[in-house]
């Protein structure tokens, strides 16, 4: 195991030496091209936010700067060849910011939120920018009125996020979305579903954020790259952040999720760690409203379908129609790419756990046989799935949490800790958690009622 070191630079100027020890691999981040053009696709950010009236904050900048540290870490850092375990690594950042004393006293708060997402060890370090950058963010000239948009979310490209927006616009708010550009077939989904409600709600200002983030192969010296990407859901939080600071007073970012995927109770013993996910984790979401509070920026994280099924977000979506004639455009599938070995197109492979449950909450929500999405197991019914290959395994994995479930109803409030502490959440909210899990799981149960699986 390798420890590695981020240190973030303004520029070749910037020179001022930090004690590493010998076990300590160093990688320079560059934050800057040119004339103090923030790099990254943070610069290009603040350019297409000013265009629209918003001006981040110097803290909502630096929320996004620490953001690139982290994004680079977790995908650039190999758990396989930089970690004992072959999962958690020892990553250091040492970050440039403009207020280095508030960002101190909100370090404790980070690295329990850092450590609980990734599963890593992380280590966080804040210094002053150097004297010659004192401002990144643009200043608002000529600014007389806030900018328009009374509401923020997360834009994925995802049937969640296309129902937060339906139901946003519906009402007649008018949102900035905020949407990263990871692989190409999410940013074209993204793009896809956005036009179309463009085209859905012409009167509407309605904006939207989109940033790409990626850092070279090889970028991290000495280590091979990292494809898990467990700490992807900070950067699109600290995106939203850092646009909501420039919305000229308090701002709530909306995080739209499902309450089974929220929670994400692991279905078997395997996928207690690695393989659970907690990027919209209540207690994730509460560190996260912790440091915005230490930082003194004034606003909010919630997911406002957090006590919800899929399959009840579906059914309750405030346009239906239009939903139905969008989810075809929208994209769940955790790797919809990995059939071009069999050369087919993206698509949804039908068998890994969130096309599951997305499936089961089409059923839920559109009835039998209407589904509109291209599945590449169309029907999981004709054959015995092999839980050998991956056609199988979350399958079979659903089946066994359902059986359990079942069998002892009394778990769910106990089952519900499992991925995570809800010391934050009220008795009554705990027992709604414990209740939407039962509810999801019920939802995927349908689902896989005539579903065989075994070895082959």
């Amino acid at each position: 195991m390798r420890r590695h070191v981020i240190i973030g630079r303004y520029g070749p100027g910037d020179r001022e030496r930090f004690a590493l020890d010998n076990t300590e691999f160093e990688t320079r981040l560059d934050l800057i091209v040119r004339d103090r053009t923030l790099d990254h696709g943070i610069g290009h950010a603040l350019s297409d936010l000013a265009r629209i009236g918003v001006y981040p904050s110097e803290m909502g900048a630096d929320v996004l700067v620490l953001a690139a540290h982290v994004h680079a870490a977790d995908t650039r850092v190999s758990r396989d060849s930089e970690s004992q375990d072959g999962w958690t690594r020892e990553l250091r950042l040492i970050v440039p910011v403009s207020d280095p004393d508030r960002w101190t006293r909100a370090t404790p708060i980070l690295v329990r939120m850092l450590n609980f997402l990734t599963g890593d060890r992380w280590s966080l370090a804040f210094r002053a920018r150097p004297s010659r950058i004192k401002l990144v963010s643009l200043p608002p000239l000529g600014r007389l009125i806030d900018p328009p948009f009374n509401d923020l979310a997360l834009f994925s490209g995802g049937l969640d996020s296309l129902i937060g927006a339906i139901d946003t616009l519906e009402i007649g708010n008018t949102p900035l979305f905020i949407s990263h550009a990871g692989d190409s077939a999410t940013s074209d989904a993204q793009s896809s579903l956005f036009e179309a409600l463009k085209v859905q709600y012409p009167a509407s200002p309605f904006k939207r954020l989109r940033l790409r983030m990626t850092f070279p192969g090889g970028f991290v010296r000495g280590s091979a790259d990292e494809n898990t990407t467990r700490g992807r859901s900070f950067l699109f939080f600290a995106l939203g952040v850092f646009a909501g600071s420039g919305f000229g007073g308090t701002f709530t970012l909306k995080v739209p999720e499902n309450g089974l995927i929220a929670v994400n109770v692991p279905l078997d013993p395997l996928r207690l760690g690695a393989l659970s996910t907690r990027t919209t984790h209540p207690f994730y979401i509460a560190r996260w409203n912790d440091t915005l509070a230490a930082l003194g920026i004034d606003g909010r994280i919630e997911n406002p379908y957090w006590d919800k099924t899929k399959g009840e977000m579906v059914a309750a979506c405030t346009n239906g129609a239009l939903l139905r004639h969008l989810t075809p455009i929208s994209l769940s599938c955790a790797s919809p790419t990995k059939g071009r070995w069999q050369g087919l197109s993206t698509q949804h492979c039908g068998y890994c756990l969130p096309c599951l449950i997305r499936r089961a909450a089409l059923l839920k929500g559109f009835g039998a046989g209407a589904d509109p999405t291209v599945y590449t197991i169309d029907d999981l019914t004709t054959r015995a799935l092999d839980t050998r290959q991956s056609e199988g395994v979350q399958v079979r994995s659903f089946q066994l949490a359902i059986e359990r479930l079942r069998a002892r109803p009394a778990l769910a409030p106990i089952l519900i800790h499992k991925p995570g502490p809800l010391f934050d959440e009220s008795p009554a909210r705990q027992a709604s958690l414990a209740s939407v899990y039962r509810r999801g799981l019920d939802e995927v149960g349908v689902l896989l009622a005539r579903v065989r699986t075994q070895p082959l």
